[in-house]
């Protein structure tokens, strides 16, 4: 008997693994997407950068998965003819007191087998990469890529059709039920019966985990972030990617430069959190969203660890000149007329447990024949398809033993 596999999300990451099933001739694939269209959030809202695998701490499920992910990532649009821009990353320490931070993303990176890193050592050198940039020292990563993830899902999805899957619109998932051995799936007008269900919900992940009575925790607390565009007059301050180096307390990068996949340089994000789970401004308020994460345990915890910078994040969303500060650190010719406009949002589906943790890995839940990804954030995108290949390996093949 063919087996019935349901896939909850149609981002990037449910696609990509509705992709991988399809292909394998594993079941017969259907995959719900509440929105009309994929790609619809943080899959669609993101800044495109194909990371290297920088950041994460050795052994991590991000540190594997993202140096897999980029590969597979990169021969998926070669195959497709999709765009694929290695613009390179500059990870700049400012001043002396980030050098010891600098030193640990640089052993890292070696760590996790970012290709091609190199560490580059004084302003004058730092230039030939980026002649604009401020800073003392840096590691850069040429191999760092930009792209266009929605127009990726969009061609991954037409696989899952060509293979015989069913990609469902507009279908928001209500209900789901293990019954024996399968699990009912309902939304607002039909019933499905699968033998298999996996959830890549994103935002919504926690939603849909308690329809089959899963831990409430993690939650998800979603943060908003807002970019702004450089002047395309200004854009040569721009070749490539400028990031700070991040602060170790907070799981966000802090506000960066990017020249993006068709060309456009843009600042940002920053990290505040979001008035509803797709509040994309500060005008998108849900009461019932902002009321459940204020009364979640972890709230009172998180607030005391990091009021500080959640007042810095909120300042300079609200307030030009201080995102404006932030940017120009990196390149002191930046003006404040050089950020033309607010011209993007993305809200991050940030896990966090009873004790006010932010989750820095990604995290899978199991209950019975459904399978709950629960955390994935950034690299989930250039993540995807080594994602899918990991799902598929450690969970379904498992259930079936």
């Amino acid at each position: 008997m063919t087996e019935r596999i349901g896939i909850i999300g149609g981002g990037i990451v449910g696609i990509a693994l509705a992709r991988a099933l399809a292909q394998a001739g594993t079941g017969e694939v259907t995959v719900f997407e509440k929105e009309h269209r994929l790609a619809a959030h943080q899959t669609g809202h993101n800044s495109g950068v194909v990371h290297a695998g920088l950041y994460y701490a050795e052994g991590s499920l991000k540190a594997q998965l993202c140096v897999a992910g980029r590969a597979a990532l990169r021969d998926f649009c070669l195959q497709k003819n999709l765009p694929y821009r290695e613009v390179g990353k500059l990870v700049v320490a400012v001043d002396e007191s980030e050098l010891p931070a600098l030193a640990e993303i640089e052993r890292r990176s070696r760590a996790n087998g970012v290709p091609g890193l190199a560490r580059v050592d004084g302003a004058a050198r730092l230039r030939e990469i980026e002649p604009h940039v401020a800073g003392v020292a840096a590691v850069h990563s040429p191999h760092t890529a930009v792209v266009d993830f929605a127009a990726i899902t969009e061609a991954m999805a037409q696989d899952v059709r060509t293979a015989g899957g069913t990609v469902l619109l507009g279908q928001e998932v209500v209900a789901m039920a293990v019954e024996g051995g399968t699990v009912r799936v309902g939304t607002a007008g039909s019933e499905h019966v699968f033998d298999r269900v996996i959830a890549c919900a994103g935002l919504q992940s926690d939603v849909v985990a308690r329809l089959v009575g899963a831990d409430p925790s993690p939650r998800i607390l979603p943060f908003r972030g807002e970019y702004w565009s450089l002047s395309r007059e200004r854009d040569h301050l721009v070749q490539g990617m400028i990031y700070p180096v991040p602060d170790p307390r907070f799981p966000f990068l802090g506000v960066h430069f990017t020249r993006g996949v068709y060309d456009d340089v843009h600042v940002g994000p920053n990290a505040v959190p979001a008035l509803a789970r797709e509040g994309y401004g500060w005008r998108s308020v849900s009461v019932k969203d902002t009321w459940d994460s204020l009364r979640w345990p972890g709230a009172g915890p998180l607030a005391k660890k990091h009021w500080r910078m959640g007042i810095d994040e909120i300042s300079a969303s609200l307030f030009k000149p201080a995102y404006y500060r932030k940017a120009r650190r990196f390149i002191p010719e930046l003006t404040m007329a050089d950020l033309t406009a607010k011209t993007a949002a993305g809200v991050r589906a940030q896990a966090w447990g009873r004790d006010g943790s932010l989750l820095d890995d990604f995290a899978v839940d199991q209950m019975g024949p459904v399978t709950l990804l629960r955390n994935a954030p950034s690299p989930a995108a250039t993540s995807c398809l080594a994602i899918a290949d990991y799902l598929v390996e450690q969970y379904l093949k498992a259930l079936r033993r």
